[in-house]
Order: structure tokens, then sequence, then C-alpha cells
């Protein structure tokens, strides 16, 4: 070997030690830097003219493993989606309130069992009335300011789903600008450790805002797509569009998020064609989405069908009832019925008027499903005028039944004891709300007992848009109901069942004339809402969604209230019955008959029918309701410590391998300088020989 050969080699070995040297220096200055992947030198052997000559140093390689990195990217994702649901699900915990809480909504329902088993011990005085339609209002008022906390919940969500987005896009635009930072300098045969490093990092952050699958390509760029297929990054820059105007605030429904190319400032551009409709993104965003469209919606639909059963169950006591002296005038709510409506009732109702003094005056026992002639609403108003006499007067306007008497006297319905008149399993008193004890102006809050053969009376451009969603929240299709397939409930049946809609299951009208939603097997749990709704039934103020029951959320809770004069005045509770088979001119009503005290304790633990939510008590109901979300929350919070884990535990697989280890970086070290004193030794010795050369020469 030449001594010009070996002062080459001996130089090489010193640059390739002098390049190590740099990389562990740079190595150890990052050891404290979050996804800082470690540097190695690449070497090999110099070859000229088919003979070793030294080393060739590279460029610094990160030294890294996608599939490392891969599994931290995907539990990330699972990471973000738990820790915004424990976050959420927690604070709507703590709206319920401690177990056993007097505040509770539980201690509420509790509270008005309890006044009413005390109305029965005290012969019903003003104090202990007061407190039973107290105890109502209270709890009335708790589900109400219950589901408006619910609702500022799903507006907090939604401006976080606003702000997400927003940081998506960021994180996006960055990854962008690096894939061509890393694709010029390895291009340029330089290293890209940096850019990738930052990259790594950015993908990471976004990985957790929503799940992703990242491919590394040939010129050391990434493309991004998420977990359902969809790109957001190759060659071209995508970002997503969310018109949120709802200013974080809970709206009936929401738009989806649209992909859309942006240029190089990240300004978006045309639509892609592909979207983000549901939970399934993963990721903080799905999260968020569960939870806006899914979780939150569906506990306040819970807290309208409780709502309405109690409603149900209260009212069907105070319209078996009356006060003494009775009401000169019972004043029903919109039904939803026109006077050529068939009236849909069987059994028998009495209709009475009496003096102040409980004194009966006139009085009629109408058997609707036997007497002849008797088919319409307008029918029973005709009906009760002519056994009346003049005694007192029924009319039917705008869907509402009004009776007032005359002569100072009032007016009393009652049931028949051995066959009750029912329409949709209420009592005729109760179906027209002329007593009732709990009013809304949102809902008829009966069941409307309409069947297959009735009109519908939807109104030229009137519509209902009814959405499904699957139990990740994810709508399957939506579809605008509008009637004009038929006149009548069964040809709404036969449209919706005919509509995309009932490719996921069947619709159907029950015997209380709910439609009811029966979703195909491999979709159970698939719920249905009406976000929208315009219709007007005749025009008589209730519309599709309020009569057919297909949502607690059109129960009517919003604007419930206990009857304000029955909450002013104790007195007009109706706690009294009337005497059947009481001869005019006896007396058929007593002043110290408190027998619907009695009937709302019995009533109150008994199971009232809640539709598609099945029979139960009220008690049990509620405590279903808030178990379940205890549960629920309780379950996020696991699911959150274990996601944080499995990710912490991803992370230190991947800085394991990955990551700068101090002992190992100074054993490298040592290597390094012990490998550039060697060279320096070869270098030396030859200039010592070339030295001796030259002097031998001369």
């Amino acid at each position: 070997m030449a001594l010009n050969d070996i002062l080459s080699t001996a130089v090489s070995g010193l640059a390739a030690s002098q390049a190590g040297l740099k990389s562990v220096s740079n190595n150890i200055a990052n050891v404290g830097v979050s996804g800082y992947a470690r540097e190695r030198v690449n070497l090999s052997t110099g070859v000229s003219s088919g003979r070793v000559s030294g080393v060739v140093v590279g460029e610094p390689t990160r030294v890294a493993d996608r599939f490392l990195e891969a599994t931290v990217y995907r539990r990330s994702g699972d990471y973000g989606r738990a820790e915004v649901s424990a976050n959420y699900l927690d604070r709507l915990q703590s709206l319920l309130g401690q177990p056993g809480a007097a505040s509770g909504l539980p201690a509420r329902l509790d509270s008005i069992s309890a006044s009413a088993v005390a109305m029965t011990g005290s012969q019903a005085s003003e104090q202990t009335v007061a407190a039973f339609t107290a105890d109502v209002q209270d709890a009335i008022t708790s589900m109400q300011q219950l589901d408006d906390d619910v609702a500022g919940l799903r507006g907090d969500v939604e401006s976080e789903v606003g702000y997400t987005v927003d940081r998506i896009n960021s994180l996006l635009t960055r990854i962008h600008d690096l894939n061509g930072t890393v694709a010029r300098l390895e291009g340029l045969g330089r290293s890209a450790s940096g850019s990738a490093d930052q990259r790594m990092s950015a993908i990471q952050e976004l990985s957790s805002l929503v799940n992703v699958t990242v491919r590394d390509q040939p010129d050391g760029r990434v493309t991004i797509e998420t977990a359902s297929g969809a790109m957001l990054l190759d060659r071209r820059l995508r970002q997503l569009s969310y018109p949120s105007g709802g200013g974080g605030m809970s709206q009936p429904i929401y738009p989806t998020i649209d992909i859309r190319f942006a240029d190089a400032n990240g300004a978006p551009g045309a639509a892609t064609g592909e979207r983000i409709d549901s939970a399934a993104v993963g990721g903080k965003l799905g999260g968020l989405l569960d939870l806006r469209d899914r979780q939150l919606p569906e506990f306040s639909e819970k807290l309208g069908v409780l709502f309405g059963g109690l409603a149900e169950a209260l009212n069907s006591v105070a319209n078996e009832g009356t006060t003494v002296p009775p009401p000169a005038s019972l004043n029903g709510r919109a039904t939803g019925l026109v006077g050529s409506d068939r009236h849909g009732f069987t059994g028998s109702a009495t209709f009475a008027v009496t003096k102040a003094d409980g004194t009966l005056v006139a009085s009629t026992s109408i058997d609707f499903a036997s007497t002849p002639g008797l088919n319409t609403v307008d029918d029973i108003v005709a009906r009760i005028n002519t056994d009346l006499g003049g005694a007192a007067t029924a009319s039917f306007v705008d869907g509402r039944l009004s009776i007032t008497a005359s002569g100072g006297n009032g007016v009393v319905v009652a049931q028949d004891a051995n066959d009750p008149s029912a329409r949709a399993g209420v009592g005729f008193s109760q179906y027209f709300g002329l007593n009732d004890i709990v009013r809304s102006d949102a809902s008829a809050l009966v069941p409307s007992g309409f069947d297959a053969s009735d009109p519908h009376g939807f109104g030229a451009g009137e519509s209902a848009e009814i959405v499904l969603r699957d139990t990740s929240g994810r709508a399957l299709t939506r579809y605008t109901l509008t009637g004009s397939t038929g006149s009548t409930f069964g040809d709404v049946i036969g449209e919706l069942n005919a509509s995309p809609l009932g490719q996921f299951g069947t619709f159907s009208l029950d015997d209380r004339g709910r439609v009811r939603f029966a979703p195909a097997a491999a979709l159970s749990g698939a719920t249905l809402s009406i976000p929208s709704d315009s219709t007007d039934r005749f025009g008589s103020g209730r519309s599709f969604s309020s009569l057919m029951g297909l949502s607690g959320g059109a129960s009517g809770l919003s604007s419930a209230e206990v009857r304000p004069e029955v909450l002013a005045d104790p007195s007009k509770l109706p706690l009294a019955r009337l005497q059947p088979g009481v001869a005019v001119g006896a007396k058929a009503l007593g002043p110290g008959d408190v027998r619907g005290a009695t009937a709302f304790v019995e009533r109150l633990g008994q199971p009232v029918d809640l539709g598609k939510d099945g029979v139960a008590t009220m008690e049990r109901f509620s405590s279903l309701l808030l178990g379940r979300t205890g549960l629920v929350a309780s379950q996020a919070t696991d699911s959150f410590a274990d996601a944080t884990a499995r990710r912490d535990d991803a992370v230190n697989r991947r800085d394991s391998f990955s990551g700068v280890n101090i002992d190992e970086e100074l054993a490298q070290m040592v290597v390094l300088q012990n490998s550039y004193s060697a060279a320096a030794r070869v270098l030396t010795t030859a200039s010592e020989m070339y030295d001796t050369l030259i002097a031998m020469v001369r």
C-alpha cells in the first residue's frame, strides 16, 4: 500500500470519528426533547480502483421504527377519544348531584310521593296540599334545569368541535410543509432528521385528534388517511371545512364536516366528496361527535320520557277528581283533533253539573262505544249539550274542548267505575286535559290514539325531517316526511317504510297511536330524532312529532308547569270524587272527600307505559336513567386510565428504540474517541514514514 493511500485512509477515519462524535453530541444535547429520534452516521467502505480505500461518511439518519410509531399514532387516537369522553361525562354526572342529595332528581321525585302520603294522613290540609303541588313543580323545574344544563354541555362540546377542526387543519398544513422539506433534503442526499422529527410530533398530535393511517412514500413524504379511508394528505393539502355558525349553542342538527382541497396557504377550495359525519373518525374529534350527536341527546330524550310518564301519572288522577266547589268551567288543552275526527273512545264517562255545596243539578252518562250516532268529536259535544239541557255547554274550538256550567254552578267529568272511558289508554277528561295538574304548551301529554285510517292532516308544504343514527351517533340516513303519498296515518307509515329509513327497520302504529320503529337486528340500538318539524295537523297547533311519540324530545318538558291556579291555591287541587248514582237534588260531592290523595299515592307507585322505553314506575325509570349515566361516566374514566396506560406504553417502546440513552451515547463516545486516536496514530506513523523516506532520498 502506498503512503498516500495510508494517509487517505487515516484522514477518512478521522472524518468518520468526527462525524460520529458530532451525532453523539447532538443526541446528548436532545436527550430531554420529546419525540426526538437519535441519529447514527452512515459509514461504508471506500473502494478506489478495486482496492479498499478508507471510509465513506454518509449523512446522519434517524434511528426509528415505523411500526412502533404507527402504534403510538393508533393508541393516541384511543387516548384522545377516551380523554374527552371521560371529561364531559364526568361533568354530566356532576350535574346530577351526589347520590342521596336533597337537591338531586331522585330526591325530588321521592318528595312527591312523600307529600302525597302526607295528604292522606291529615285530611288534605292546605299546608300538605301546597307542599305536594310545590314538590311537583320543584321536580319539573329540576328536570328543566337539568335539560338546560345538558343543552349547555352540548353547546360546549360543539364549541370544542370547532376548535378541534381548526387545530387539525393547522397540523395538516404543518405536516404538508414538512413533507416538502423532507422530500427536498432527501432528494439532495442531505439529512432530514430534524424535519422528520418535527413531522412525527405533529402526526402524533394529529392522531390524538382523529384516528389516522400513515403511509411512508419512496420520496420521504407521508400520506395520511382517516380510519375510514378518507384522504387527508398526499401531495395535495386538504382541510376540514366546518361551518360552526352555532356559536357554541345546542342545535337540533349539525352540519357535516367536509374535506376540501386547499392551496399552499391552507385556504380551502373544491370539495373532495369525502366528509366526516360520525364518531367513527375516532380520536378527540370522534369522541366529541359521539357526545354531541348520541350520548347527550340520548340523556335529554330519556329525561323527556321521564317527564312524560310523570305528567301522565299525575294527570290521570287529577282528571278523575274534582274540587269542592267544582270549577265553573273545564278548559282543555290542544289535542290535535278536529271536530270531524272519530272520537275513538270506549267505555263510559259521566258529565255532571253541581251547585257550590255539591248538590247535583244535572248529569248524563255517555257510553261512547254503544251510543247510536256517536262517531265524531262533534257528535260527543252535541250529545253533552243535549243531555245537560243547558245546565252546561260544551264547545270544541281549535282542538280544545271546554265545558262551562251556567247559573254559577260547577262542572264535573268522572269515569264510570265499571267501564271507564278510554282512548289510547287514558280517560276522556285526561285525553282532552280538562282537569290536568301538569300542563305544557308544547305537548298533548297523552298518546294520540290515532289509527291507520285517521287522516294525518298535513298541509301543503309542511314536512318533518327524520334522522336515523346508529349506536356510534353516525347518521345512517335522513328523510323528509311530507305525507304526500296518501291522506291517512297508514299512508304515512307506508311512506316511512318505503323511504330510505325503511331499509334499516320497520315503522308501525302501536295500540296507543304512537309511531314505533323497530330497527333491523344488525342495527340494534339505532335511534330516531326529528330535528325539524313544520307540520300542523289541520291547523290545530299540534305537529307530527308532538303527536306520535317518536322521541322523548317532544315531551313538552321545556314549557311544562303545574297549573298556576293550582299552585297558587291548594283548594284547586282536584281531590274529591263524584258520587255515582246520585239523583238530581242530592249531594254528589262532599267537602271532606280526599280520595284523590290516596289515588295519587297509588298511581305514583304503579308502572307507566313509556312506549319504546317499556313499562316502569317513575322511581325505577329515574333510577335506571341516573344509574346508567353514572355507570357510563365511571366506565369512561376507567377507559381513559386504560387508554393512558396503553398510549404511554407505546411511547415508551418507541422511545426505548429511538430515544437517546446517555449510557449508550457515552460508551459510543469512548469508542469514537479511541477510533479517532487510532486514526490519528496511523496518520502520525504514516507522516513519520514519509519523513524517513524523504530523509533517505536526500
